[in-house]
C-alpha cells in the first residue's frame, strides 16, 4: 500500500486535480457542508462530479485573471464550499494555493501574501474587510461574485500535471524569530496524508468521519480537505464557530463514527456535563499532548478513546498512536505512539528527529527563500532532521513529548511565533521593549504573557493593558493577544542581546 501511494502521488506525470477529484466516482459525496439557521442544521453534499465541474469553470475564470503554472492564490475563507472549488481549480491550472487563516488581521495576511507573492485572493463576505488596504491585489469574494464567475465561464479543457515534487500548497508556519517561514507542499505529499488516514485516524469507507480542525492551518488542511479527498472519503465543514453544544448536535444527528480535533475542543467538551452518551469508533487528538483526565473523560463520554498524534507542518503527523487494527497497539497515557509506516524516526540530542534517508514519506525540503533555517533543521551530514522538540523514547520504542527546543507558543492547537506578537506590541508608543511568552493554561494549553518595557516615565495600567492586548487582535490576529500583560523594567537578555524567553517562563505570574 505504501509503495502504491508513492507512486501514485509522486510521478512525474502526477495531477492532483486528477487525484484529488477527477478519478473518483462522480457521485460519490466528498464534502457535506453544515451552516446554522436559527434552531436548524443546514446540510449540503457536495459530489465529487459536483467539485468537478465547479472547479474546472473556475479554473478558466482565474486563468482569465492571469494565474497560471507556478503562481500564488491567498484563500482567506472558513469551512464552505468554495473553498474546495477553490484549492481544486488553483491545482488544475498548476498554481499554488496559499492558506489564510479568518482569525487574522490585515498585517499577518499581508505579510503571507506578500511573503508568497500572491495577487490573487479568494475570500468570503466576513473577511472582505480585511484585504481593503493591501495594495496590488485581485479580490474574488464568495457569493453572487464568485457564482457567477463558475456560472460564465466554460470548463477547463485539461488540467496541469506539474509532477509529484510540484508544489502544490504554500503554508506559513511561525518561528521564534523573524517572519513566518514558507513551507512549499509537493503533490506527493499527499501520499503522507493516506498514509496518516489510512494508519492514524483509520478512516473507513464506512465511517462519518469529521475532522473539525480549520483549513487554515495544517491539519485541517491537510486531513481535512486534502487527505479526504485523496483517498476518496467523506469529510463535514461546519461553517459555524465551535460550541459543545453545536459539537453534540453534528455528533448526534449526523451519526459521526470518526472525530478528529484539537486537545482543547476535547478539554473544552470534558467540562460540559452534558456532553456524554456517544458511541464513536474511533476518535483522535493532534497539535498538543493529550492530558491523562481527557482520556479517562472520553472513554465513557464518547465510548472510545482519544488517540495522541504528533506532526508538523513540515511533515504532517508521522508519530501516532495508531487506530488501524495492523498497526494500532495499546494506548500508554503521555505517549505520542510509535513512527507511522513510511517513516523512521529516533532522537538526536535530545531532539525528536526523522531519519531523512530512511523516510520515504518525508516531503519537506525547504523553507522558501530561506537557506540559512532550512540548513538549522538537519545535521551536517543531512541524515537527521531536527524536529525542535525535545523528547524521549521508551525500551518499547514509543516516544514522549517533553517541550519544544524553542519558544513557539502552542495554544488550542494553533503554533503562534512570540515575533509575531512582539513585532505588533513594539509599535506602540509607550514600549520600548518586549518579550512573549506561553503559560500553561488547563484549558488551551498554553496562553501568551506579555513582558513589556515601558519608555521613561511612564506607568502600566489596566487601560493600558487593555489597549496592548487589542493593538495585537487587530494588529495581528484575534486569537493570539496576550492574556496578561506584566510591565518590567528590564528584559533578560543575553550578552549578545537575545531576549531569554526561559527565564520569563521560569517567572511567577
Amino acid at each position: 500500500m505504501l509503495a502504491n501511494w508513492l507512486t501514485t502521488f509522486g510521478g512525474p506525470d502526477a495531477n492532483a486535480a486528477e487525484l484529488l477529484v477527477d478519478r473518483h466516482d462522480p457521485t460519490t459525496v466528498a464534502f457535506t457542508t453544515i451552516d446554522v439557521d436559527g434552531d436548524d442544521l443546514v446540510t449540503v453534499d457536495l459530489t465529487y462530479g459536483e467539485l468537478a465541474e465547479a472547479s474546472k469553470r473556475f479554473a478558466t475564470a482565474l486563468a482569465g485573471m492571469g494565474v497560471g503554472r507556478g503562481d500564488t492564490v491567498g484563500v482567506l475563507m472558513g469551512k464552505r464550499a468554495e473553498l474546495v472549488v477553490s484549492l481544486l481549480a488553483i491545482a488544475r491550472l498548476g498554481a499554488v494555493y496559499i492558506p489564510l487563516f479568518t482569525a487574522f488581521a490585515t498585517p499577518a495576511i499581508e505579510m503571507r501574501l506578500t511573503g508568497g507573492g500572491a495577487r490573487v485572493v479568494i475570500t468570503e463576505p466576513s473577511q472582505v474587510a480585511k484585504l481593503d488596504g493591501i495594495e496590488g491585489i485581485t479580490t474574488v469574494v464568495a457569493g453572487e461574485q464568485f457564482d457567477g464567475l463558475v456560472a460564465g465561464a466554460e470548463p477547463i479543457a485539461e488540467s496541469v500535471a506539474v509532477g509529484g515534487d510540484g508544489t502544490l500548497i504554500l503554508l506559513f508556519t511561525s518561528g521564534t524569530t523573524g517572519a513566518p517561514k514558507g513551507v512549499p507542499v509537493p503533490v506527493r505529499a499527499l501520499a503522507a496524508f493516506c498514509c496518516y488516514m489510512h494508519y492514524g485516524l483509520d478512516v473507513s469507507a464506512d465511517d462519518v468521519f469529521w475532522n473539525a480542525a480549520d483549513p487554515g492551518w495544517a491539519y485541517g488542511l491537510y486531513y481535512g480537505v486534502l487527505g479526504p479527498m485523496a483517498m476518496g472519503r467523506r469529510n463535514l465543514l461546519l461553517h459555524a464557530g465551535f460550541s459543545a453544544e453545536l459539537t453534540a448536535r453534528i455528533l448526534r444527528e449526523l451519526g459521526v463514527t470518526n472525530f478528529a480535533a484539537a486537545p482543547t475542543v476535547y478539554r473544552t467538551l470534558s467540562k460540559d456535563v452534558a456532553f456524554s452518551g456517544f458511541d464513536l469508533r474511533r476518535a483522535s487528538s493532534a497539535g498538543e499532548p493529550l492530558t491523562p483526565d481527557v482520556i479517562d473523560w472520553a472513554r465513557d463520554a464518547l465510548n472510545s478513546e482519544v488517540r495522541d498524534h504528533y506532526g508538523q507542518t513540515e511533515h504532517g503527523m508521522f508519530v501516532n498512536n495508531h487506530w488501524h487494527p495492523d498497526v494500532a497497539e495499546p494506548l500508554v497515557p503521555g505517549s505520542m505512539g510509535k513512527p507511522m509506516p513510511g517513516f523512521a524516526v529516533g532522537i538526536v540530542d535530545g531532539q525528536i528527529a526523522i531519519d531523512v534517508e530512511n523516510s520515504p514519506l518525508m516531503f519537506f525540503t525547504g523553507y522558501l527563500d530561506a537557506p540559512d533555517k532550512t540548513a538549522a533543521r538537519f545535521t551536517e551530514d543531512g541524515r537527521w532532521y531536527l524536529t525542535g522538540d525535545t523528547g524521549r523514547m521508551d525500551d518499547d520504542g514509543r516516544f514522549f513529548f517533553t517541550a519544544r527546543d524553542d519558544d513557539v507558543i502552542i495554544m488550542a492547537g494553533y503554533r503562534i511565533g512570540p515575533f509575531d506578537v512582539e513585532s505588533v506590541l513594539i509599535t506602540h508608543p509607550s514600549v520600548v521593549d518586549v518579550a512573549v511568552v506561553g503559560r500553561p493554561d488547563d484549558l488551551r494549553g498554553e496562553v501568551l504573557e506579555a513582558f513589556v518595557v515601558l519608555a521613561e516615565g511612564l506607568v502600566g495600567d489596566d487601560d493600558l493593558e487593555r489597549e496592548l492586548q487589542q493593538l495585537v487582535k487587530t494588529g495581528f490576529a484575534a486569537h493570539a493577544y496576550p492574556r496578561t500583560v506584566h510591565f518590567v523594567d528590564a528584559l533578560p537578555k543575553t550578552p549578545s542581546g537575545k531576549i531569554q524567553r526561559f527565564i520569563l517562563r521560569k517567572q511567577d505570574s
